[in-house]
Protein backbone atom coordinates (compact mmCIF):
# COMPACT_ATOMS: atom_id res chain seq x y z
CA UNK A 1 0.00 0.00 0.00
CA UNK A 2 2.71 2.39 0.70
CA UNK A 3 4.96 1.29 -2.28
CA UNK A 4 1.51 2.13 -4.58
CA UNK A 5 1.19 5.25 -2.94
CA UNK A 6 4.69 6.26 -3.34
CA UNK A 7 4.07 5.29 -6.99
CA UNK A 8 1.47 7.46 -7.54
CA UNK A 9 3.06 10.29 -6.35
CA UNK A 10 5.87 10.38 -8.28
CA UNK A 11 3.85 9.83 -11.27
CA UNK A 12 1.30 12.00 -10.58
CA UNK A 13 4.66 14.70 -10.59
CA UNK A 14 5.90 13.62 -13.16
CA UNK A 15 3.09 13.91 -15.46
CA UNK A 16 2.26 17.41 -14.35
CA UNK A 17 5.89 18.15 -15.35
CA UNK A 18 5.46 16.77 -18.75
CA UNK A 19 2.24 18.22 -19.02
CA UNK A 20 4.06 21.70 -18.42
CA UNK A 21 7.29 20.88 -20.46
CA UNK A 22 4.94 19.85 -23.24
CA UNK A 23 3.50 23.01 -23.54
CA UNK A 24 5.76 25.18 -22.87
CA UNK A 25 8.43 23.60 -24.49
CA UNK A 26 6.05 23.50 -27.84
CA UNK A 27 5.63 27.46 -27.52
CA UNK A 28 9.51 27.38 -27.58
CA UNK A 29 9.66 24.94 -30.71
CA UNK A 30 7.18 26.95 -32.47
CA UNK A 31 9.35 30.03 -31.59
CA UNK A 32 12.44 28.57 -33.21
CA UNK A 33 14.28 28.69 -29.43
CA UNK A 34 14.08 24.93 -28.51
CA UNK A 35 17.75 24.89 -28.26
CA UNK A 36 17.25 27.21 -25.23
CA UNK A 37 16.12 24.53 -22.96
CA UNK A 38 19.37 22.49 -23.90
CA UNK A 39 21.54 25.23 -22.85
CA UNK A 40 19.01 26.40 -19.52
CA UNK A 41 19.00 22.37 -18.59
CA UNK A 42 22.82 22.73 -18.79
CA UNK A 43 23.50 26.05 -16.95
CA UNK A 44 21.73 24.41 -14.10
CA UNK A 45 23.97 22.64 -13.23
CA UNK A 46 27.06 25.39 -11.59
CA UNK A 47 23.60 26.67 -9.96
CA UNK A 48 22.96 24.23 -8.24
CA UNK A 49 26.40 23.13 -7.08
CA UNK A 50 26.37 26.96 -5.86
CA UNK A 51 23.21 27.11 -3.60
CA UNK A 52 24.38 23.89 -2.09
CA UNK A 53 28.04 24.96 -1.15
CA UNK A 54 26.66 28.30 0.30
CA UNK A 55 23.00 26.96 1.80
CA UNK A 56 24.23 23.30 2.58
CA UNK A 57 21.25 22.14 1.85
CA UNK A 58 19.60 19.78 -1.26
CA UNK A 59 16.07 21.36 -0.66
CA UNK A 60 14.58 21.68 -3.65
CA UNK A 61 13.41 25.23 -3.72
CA UNK A 62 16.76 26.71 -2.74
CA UNK A 63 18.83 24.46 -5.55
CA UNK A 64 16.04 25.51 -8.26
CA UNK A 65 17.03 29.32 -7.41
CA UNK A 66 20.65 28.52 -7.69
CA UNK A 67 19.62 26.48 -11.01
CA UNK A 68 17.19 29.42 -12.38
CA UNK A 69 20.18 32.02 -11.60
CA UNK A 70 22.63 30.78 -13.48
CA UNK A 71 20.44 29.73 -16.38
CA UNK A 72 19.11 33.19 -16.20
CA UNK A 73 23.17 34.09 -16.58
CA UNK A 74 23.32 31.91 -19.49
CA UNK A 75 20.69 33.46 -20.99
CA UNK A 76 22.24 36.99 -20.57
CA UNK A 77 25.79 35.85 -22.02
CA UNK A 78 23.85 34.21 -24.98
CA UNK A 79 22.72 37.75 -25.92
CA UNK A 80 25.37 39.44 -25.03
CA UNK A 81 28.23 37.54 -27.37
CA UNK A 82 25.41 37.81 -30.08
CA UNK A 83 24.64 41.16 -29.60
CA UNK A 84 28.21 42.35 -29.12
CA UNK A 85 30.18 40.33 -31.17
CA UNK A 86 30.35 38.40 -34.48
CA UNK A 87 29.13 34.95 -33.27
CA UNK A 88 26.27 33.13 -34.61
CA UNK A 89 23.72 32.74 -32.17
CA UNK A 90 23.40 28.68 -32.27
CA UNK A 91 27.55 29.25 -31.87
CA UNK A 92 26.72 31.19 -28.52
CA UNK A 93 24.41 28.51 -27.75
CA UNK A 94 27.07 26.24 -27.95
CA UNK A 95 29.52 28.22 -26.36
CA UNK A 96 27.26 28.75 -22.97
CA UNK A 97 26.36 25.36 -22.99
CA UNK A 98 29.80 23.77 -23.02
CA UNK A 99 30.93 26.44 -20.34
CA UNK A 100 28.77 26.56 -18.00
CA UNK A 101 28.09 22.52 -18.36
CA UNK A 102 32.27 22.26 -18.03
CA UNK A 103 31.76 24.56 -14.53
CA UNK A 104 28.92 22.93 -12.97
CA UNK A 105 30.95 19.47 -13.52
CA UNK A 106 34.05 20.95 -11.98
CA UNK A 107 31.81 22.28 -8.98
CA UNK A 108 30.38 19.01 -8.58
CA UNK A 109 33.90 17.40 -7.93
CA UNK A 110 34.83 19.75 -5.64
CA UNK A 111 31.56 18.77 -3.60
CA UNK A 112 32.05 15.25 -4.09
CA UNK A 113 35.83 15.72 -2.21
CA UNK A 114 33.91 17.70 0.72
CA UNK A 115 33.71 16.32 4.33
CA UNK A 116 30.07 16.81 4.52
CA UNK A 117 27.65 13.75 4.80
CA UNK A 118 24.57 15.44 3.23
CA UNK A 119 26.23 15.90 -0.55
CA UNK A 120 25.48 12.33 -1.69
CA UNK A 121 23.15 12.02 -4.22
CA UNK A 122 23.55 15.28 -5.87
CA UNK A 123 25.26 14.04 -8.60
CA UNK A 124 21.47 12.59 -9.59
CA UNK A 125 20.84 16.30 -11.29
CA UNK A 126 22.91 14.69 -14.19
CA UNK A 127 20.27 12.19 -15.37
CA UNK A 128 17.55 12.90 -12.60
CA UNK A 129 16.43 11.13 -9.47
CA UNK A 130 12.25 11.32 -9.58
CA UNK A 131 12.19 9.21 -6.81
CA UNK A 132 13.61 11.20 -4.08
CA UNK A 133 10.77 13.85 -4.66
CA UNK A 134 8.63 14.34 -1.73
CA UNK A 135 5.17 15.44 -0.78
CA UNK A 136 6.32 19.27 -1.23
CA UNK A 137 8.21 19.10 -4.22
CA UNK A 138 5.28 17.57 -6.29
CA UNK A 139 2.80 20.13 -4.47
CA UNK A 140 5.38 23.11 -5.97
CA UNK A 141 5.40 20.99 -9.59
CA UNK A 142 1.82 21.54 -9.32
CA UNK A 143 1.43 24.67 -8.45
CA UNK A 144 4.54 25.82 -11.29
CA UNK A 145 2.36 23.60 -13.77
CA UNK A 146 -0.95 25.34 -13.10
CA UNK A 147 0.54 28.62 -13.25
CA UNK A 148 2.29 28.21 -16.56
CA UNK A 149 -0.73 26.78 -18.04
CA UNK A 150 -2.96 29.75 -16.78
CA UNK A 151 -0.34 32.01 -18.35
CA UNK A 152 -1.06 30.33 -21.60
CA UNK A 153 -4.14 30.02 -21.31
CA UNK A 154 -4.26 34.19 -21.42
CA UNK A 155 -2.07 34.73 -23.60
CA UNK A 156 -2.52 32.55 -26.39
CA UNK A 157 -3.45 35.08 -28.92
CA UNK A 158 -0.25 36.99 -27.67
CA UNK A 159 1.88 34.33 -28.01
CA UNK A 160 0.72 32.87 -31.37
CA UNK A 161 1.51 35.69 -33.09
CA UNK A 162 4.68 36.14 -31.62
CA UNK A 163 5.54 32.82 -32.76
CA UNK A 164 4.37 32.94 -36.17
CA UNK A 165 4.60 36.79 -36.97
CA UNK A 166 6.85 39.05 -34.33
CA UNK A 167 6.49 42.16 -36.85
CA UNK A 168 3.37 42.14 -37.02
CA UNK A 169 3.07 41.92 -33.07
CA UNK A 170 5.80 44.52 -33.17
CA UNK A 171 3.83 46.62 -35.53
CA UNK A 172 0.87 46.46 -33.76
CA UNK A 173 2.82 48.14 -30.59
CA UNK A 174 2.49 45.01 -27.94
CA UNK A 175 5.58 44.35 -26.16
CA UNK A 176 7.43 41.61 -28.18
CA UNK A 177 10.63 41.83 -26.39
CA UNK A 178 8.35 41.33 -22.85
CA UNK A 179 6.95 38.15 -23.92
CA UNK A 180 9.92 36.47 -25.93
CA UNK A 181 11.65 37.02 -22.12
CA UNK A 182 8.54 36.07 -20.42
CA UNK A 183 8.07 32.95 -22.41
CA UNK A 184 12.29 32.03 -22.09
CA UNK A 185 11.54 32.93 -18.10
CA UNK A 186 8.65 30.19 -18.65
CA UNK A 187 11.42 27.83 -19.96
CA UNK A 188 14.06 28.24 -17.51
CA UNK A 189 11.04 27.46 -14.68
CA UNK A 190 9.88 24.66 -16.57
CA UNK A 191 13.87 23.44 -16.91
CA UNK A 192 14.73 24.49 -13.20
CA UNK A 193 11.90 22.61 -11.77
CA UNK A 194 11.95 19.09 -14.31
CA UNK A 195 15.68 18.46 -13.76
CA UNK A 196 15.10 16.12 -10.36
CA UNK A 197 12.71 14.30 -13.02
CA UNK A 198 15.06 14.02 -15.95
CA UNK A 199 18.41 15.70 -15.04
CA UNK A 200 20.66 18.26 -16.70
CA UNK A 201 20.87 16.05 -19.93
CA UNK A 202 18.08 14.86 -20.63
CA UNK A 203 15.93 17.76 -19.47
CA UNK A 204 15.94 19.53 -23.24
CA UNK A 205 14.29 15.90 -24.60
CA UNK A 206 10.83 16.73 -21.96
CA UNK A 207 10.48 20.26 -23.63
CA UNK A 208 11.20 19.66 -27.53
CA UNK A 209 10.06 15.97 -28.16
CA UNK A 210 6.07 16.35 -27.00
CA UNK A 211 5.53 18.94 -29.54
CA UNK A 212 7.63 17.60 -32.62
CA UNK A 213 4.86 14.92 -32.55
CA UNK A 214 2.10 16.66 -31.78
CA UNK A 215 3.02 18.47 -34.87
CA UNK A 216 1.74 15.63 -36.81
CA UNK A 217 -1.67 15.75 -35.42
CA UNK A 218 -3.02 19.06 -36.21
CA UNK A 219 -2.05 22.70 -38.04
CA UNK A 220 -3.52 24.53 -35.08
CA UNK A 221 -1.44 26.04 -32.39
CA UNK A 222 -4.32 25.46 -29.93
CA UNK A 223 -4.97 21.95 -30.64
CA UNK A 224 -0.36 21.29 -31.05
CA UNK A 225 -0.53 22.68 -27.62
CA UNK A 226 -3.07 20.28 -25.68
CA UNK A 227 -1.84 17.42 -27.38
CA UNK A 228 1.99 18.06 -26.46
CA UNK A 229 0.75 18.61 -23.19
CA UNK A 230 -0.41 15.31 -23.23
CA UNK A 231 2.26 13.45 -24.93
CA UNK A 232 4.07 15.02 -22.31
CA UNK A 233 1.97 13.81 -19.51
CA UNK A 234 2.12 10.65 -20.96
CA UNK A 235 5.76 10.10 -21.82
CA UNK A 236 6.75 11.79 -18.14
CA UNK A 237 3.80 8.56 -16.66
CA UNK A 238 5.04 5.92 -18.42
CA UNK A 239 8.60 6.20 -17.87
CA UNK A 240 7.97 6.46 -14.16
CA UNK A 241 5.58 3.57 -14.31
CA UNK A 242 7.77 1.53 -16.53
CA UNK A 243 10.45 1.71 -13.34
CA UNK A 244 8.70 1.29 -10.53
CA UNK A 245 8.35 -2.02 -9.08
CA UNK A 246 5.31 -3.75 -10.50
CA UNK A 247 4.55 -0.42 -12.54
CA UNK A 248 3.88 -2.55 -15.69
CA UNK A 249 2.92 -5.45 -14.14
CA UNK A 250 4.00 -9.19 -14.79
CA UNK A 251 5.35 -8.19 -18.11
CA UNK A 252 8.17 -9.11 -19.85
CA UNK A 253 9.10 -5.34 -20.58
CA UNK A 254 8.07 -4.61 -17.28
CA UNK A 255 10.81 -7.10 -15.65
CA UNK A 256 12.92 -5.38 -17.96
CA UNK A 257 12.59 -2.25 -17.18
CA UNK A 258 12.07 -2.52 -13.26
CA UNK A 259 14.90 -0.38 -11.61
CA UNK A 260 15.98 1.43 -14.14
CA UNK A 261 16.53 4.86 -14.00
CA UNK A 262 12.94 6.82 -14.70
CA UNK A 263 14.65 10.21 -16.65
CA UNK A 264 15.75 7.89 -19.61
CA UNK A 265 12.75 5.59 -19.54
CA UNK A 266 10.87 8.96 -20.05
CA UNK A 267 12.62 9.95 -22.81
CA UNK A 268 12.55 6.88 -24.12
CA UNK A 269 8.76 6.71 -24.55
CA UNK A 270 8.31 10.02 -25.59
CA UNK A 271 10.36 9.05 -28.61
CA UNK A 272 8.40 6.12 -29.30
CA UNK A 273 5.35 8.18 -28.96
CA UNK A 274 7.54 10.36 -31.62
CA UNK A 275 7.73 7.41 -33.77
CA UNK A 276 4.39 6.44 -33.96
CA UNK A 277 3.07 9.97 -34.50
CA UNK A 278 5.83 10.13 -37.26
CA UNK A 279 4.85 7.08 -38.60
CA UNK A 280 0.74 6.68 -38.25
CA UNK A 281 -0.38 9.94 -37.68
CA UNK A 282 -3.69 10.07 -39.96
CA UNK A 283 -2.34 13.19 -42.25
CA UNK A 284 1.04 13.68 -41.45
CA UNK A 285 2.52 10.83 -40.95
CA UNK A 286 5.13 9.08 -43.26
CA UNK A 287 2.61 5.84 -44.29
CA UNK A 288 -0.31 8.33 -44.72
CA UNK A 289 2.09 10.75 -46.85
CA UNK A 290 3.48 7.41 -49.04
CA UNK A 291 -0.12 6.63 -49.29
CA UNK A 292 -1.64 9.47 -50.61
CA UNK A 293 1.79 9.61 -52.93
CA UNK A 294 1.53 6.33 -54.50
CA UNK A 295 -2.48 6.89 -55.17
CA UNK A 296 -1.51 10.54 -56.82
CA UNK A 297 0.81 8.38 -59.10
CA UNK A 298 -1.16 5.79 -59.81
CA UNK A 299 -3.84 7.68 -60.79
CA UNK A 300 -1.51 10.06 -63.17
CA UNK A 301 -0.14 6.44 -64.67
CA UNK A 302 -4.18 5.67 -64.96
CA UNK A 303 -4.92 8.95 -66.92
CA UNK A 304 -1.54 8.11 -69.11
CA UNK A 305 -2.51 4.57 -69.86
CA UNK A 306 -6.21 5.63 -70.88
CA UNK A 307 -4.61 8.68 -73.12
CA UNK A 308 -2.18 5.80 -74.90
CA UNK A 309 -4.56 3.02 -75.77
CA UNK A 310 -7.01 6.04 -76.97
CA UNK A 311 -3.97 7.54 -79.29
CA UNK A 312 -3.05 3.72 -80.23
CA UNK A 313 -6.74 2.68 -81.29
CA UNK A 314 -7.85 6.61 -82.43
CA UNK A 315 -7.63 5.85 -86.14
CA UNK A 316 -10.18 3.22 -86.01
CA UNK A 317 -12.41 5.06 -83.35
CA UNK A 318 -15.60 4.53 -83.03
CA UNK A 319 -15.08 1.04 -82.71
CA UNK A 320 -12.74 -0.06 -80.03
CA UNK A 321 -9.58 -2.25 -80.85
CA UNK A 322 -7.64 -4.63 -78.76
CA UNK A 323 -3.84 -3.30 -77.89
CA UNK A 324 -1.06 -4.98 -76.53
CA UNK A 325 -0.87 -3.92 -73.33
CA UNK A 326 2.98 -4.59 -72.81
CA UNK A 327 3.22 -2.20 -75.53
CA UNK A 328 1.42 0.68 -73.91
CA UNK A 329 3.07 0.25 -70.77
CA UNK A 330 6.46 0.44 -72.18
CA UNK A 331 6.35 4.13 -73.13
CA UNK A 332 4.82 5.35 -69.89
CA UNK A 333 7.86 6.37 -67.43
CA UNK A 334 6.13 4.87 -64.53
CA UNK A 335 7.93 2.28 -61.79
CA UNK A 336 6.63 -1.07 -62.78
CA UNK A 337 4.85 -0.85 -59.60
CA UNK A 338 3.01 2.13 -60.33
CA UNK A 339 2.11 0.85 -64.33
CA UNK A 340 0.85 -2.62 -62.59
CA UNK A 341 -1.45 -1.06 -59.85
CA UNK A 342 -2.30 1.64 -62.82
CA UNK A 343 -3.32 -1.45 -64.93
CA UNK A 344 -5.14 -3.10 -61.66
CA UNK A 345 -7.41 -0.16 -60.94
CA UNK A 346 -8.16 0.63 -64.22
CA UNK A 347 -9.48 -3.08 -64.68
CA UNK A 348 -11.28 -3.26 -61.19
CA UNK A 349 -12.78 0.47 -62.31
CA UNK A 350 -13.74 -0.95 -65.18
CA UNK A 351 -12.04 1.42 -67.92
CA UNK A 352 -10.62 -1.22 -69.74
CA UNK A 353 -11.47 -4.98 -70.58
CA UNK A 354 -9.16 -7.88 -71.08
CA UNK A 355 -9.97 -9.48 -74.21
CA UNK A 356 -7.01 -11.84 -74.95
CA UNK A 357 -3.25 -12.62 -73.63
CA UNK A 358 -2.22 -9.55 -72.75
CA UNK A 359 -4.43 -7.20 -74.98
CA UNK A 360 -7.49 -5.02 -73.55
CA UNK A 361 -9.61 -2.91 -75.16
CA UNK A 362 -11.14 0.31 -73.48
CA UNK A 363 -14.81 -0.04 -72.29
CA UNK A 364 -17.85 2.18 -72.81
CA UNK A 365 -16.87 4.27 -69.55
CA UNK A 366 -13.34 3.66 -70.22
CA UNK A 367 -13.64 5.37 -74.21
CA UNK A 368 -15.44 8.72 -72.72
CA UNK A 369 -12.79 9.22 -70.02
CA UNK A 370 -10.05 8.76 -72.28
CA UNK A 371 -11.48 10.84 -74.64
CA UNK A 372 -11.43 13.92 -71.67
CA UNK A 373 -7.76 13.15 -70.52
CA UNK A 374 -6.74 13.26 -74.27
CA UNK A 375 -8.42 16.34 -75.16
CA UNK A 376 -7.07 18.02 -72.09
CA UNK A 377 -3.47 16.33 -72.44
CA UNK A 378 -3.60 18.25 -76.46
CA UNK A 379 -5.26 21.45 -75.54
CA UNK A 380 -2.84 21.93 -72.82
CA UNK A 381 -0.11 20.89 -75.04
CA UNK A 382 -1.26 23.33 -77.97
CA UNK A 383 -1.26 26.36 -75.74
CA UNK A 384 2.52 25.64 -74.54
CA UNK A 385 3.24 25.48 -78.46
CA UNK A 386 1.25 28.57 -78.67
CA UNK A 387 1.91 30.84 -75.73
CA UNK A 388 5.42 29.25 -74.04
CA UNK A 389 7.17 29.01 -77.37
CA UNK A 390 8.13 25.70 -76.30
CA UNK A 391 8.63 22.91 -79.45
CA UNK A 392 5.83 20.87 -80.99
CA UNK A 393 8.51 18.22 -80.20
CA UNK A 394 9.45 18.48 -76.61
CA UNK A 395 5.94 19.60 -75.02
CA UNK A 396 4.82 16.22 -74.54
CA UNK A 397 6.30 15.80 -71.36
CA UNK A 398 5.56 18.96 -69.96
CA UNK A 399 1.88 18.67 -70.64
CA UNK A 400 1.93 15.39 -68.56
CA UNK A 401 3.03 17.57 -65.69
CA UNK A 402 0.60 19.56 -65.44
CA UNK A 403 -2.42 17.90 -67.11
CA UNK A 404 -3.93 15.78 -64.18
CA UNK A 405 -4.17 19.18 -61.74
CA UNK A 406 -5.93 21.45 -64.01
CA UNK A 407 -9.72 22.23 -63.36
CA UNK A 408 -12.48 21.65 -66.27
CA UNK A 409 -13.32 25.19 -66.17
CA UNK A 410 -9.94 26.02 -66.70
CA UNK A 411 -9.27 23.54 -70.17
CA UNK A 412 -12.88 24.84 -71.15
CA UNK A 413 -11.60 28.83 -71.41
CA UNK A 414 -8.93 27.18 -73.11
CA UNK A 415 -10.55 25.53 -75.30
CA UNK A 416 -12.56 28.81 -75.77
CA UNK A 417 -9.64 30.90 -76.69
CA UNK A 418 -7.89 28.72 -78.84
CA UNK A 419 -10.62 27.96 -80.80
CA UNK A 420 -11.26 32.03 -81.14
CA UNK A 421 -7.71 32.68 -82.42
CA UNK A 422 -8.04 29.86 -85.06
CA UNK A 423 -5.27 27.77 -83.36
CA UNK A 424 -7.06 24.41 -82.04
CA UNK A 425 -7.22 22.11 -85.60
CA UNK A 426 -9.37 19.27 -84.89
CA UNK A 427 -8.49 15.37 -85.27
CA UNK A 428 -11.51 12.89 -87.49
CA UNK A 429 -12.75 12.05 -83.45
CA UNK A 430 -13.83 16.11 -82.79
CA UNK A 431 -10.67 16.25 -80.44
CA UNK A 432 -7.81 18.77 -80.63
CA UNK A 433 -5.21 17.43 -82.72
CA UNK A 434 -2.04 16.49 -81.00
CA UNK A 435 0.24 19.11 -82.08
CA UNK A 436 3.60 16.44 -82.73
CA UNK A 437 3.35 12.89 -84.41
CA UNK A 438 2.17 9.93 -82.08
CA UNK A 439 4.24 7.17 -81.84
CA UNK A 440 2.48 3.52 -83.08
CA UNK A 441 2.41 1.14 -80.58
CA UNK A 442 4.64 -1.58 -81.16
Amino acid sequence: MILASFVLKITLGAALLGAAAGVVGGLAVLRKRSLMGDVLAHAALPGICLAYLLFDTRSLPVLSLGALATGVLAAAAIALVTRWTRTREDAAMGLALSTFFGGGVVLLTVIQRLARGNQAGLSSYLFGEIAALRSQDVTLIAAVTCLLLAVVALLHKELKTLCFDPEFAQSQGWPVLALDIGMMAAVAVVTVVGLPVCGVVLMAAMLIMPCVAARYWSHRLGVVLIASGAIGALAAAGGVLAAAPGGLGDTALGGLTQGMPPGPLIVVTGGLVFLASALFAPELGMLSRARRTLAMRVHMAQDHLLRLMYEAGESALPTTTPIAINSVLARMSASPLTKHLARLRSTWMGLIDRVGAGEYELSTEGLAAAARITRTHRLWEQFLVEHADIAADHVHRSADDIEHVLPAELVDELERELQQEGRLPRSAAGLPASPHEIASPD
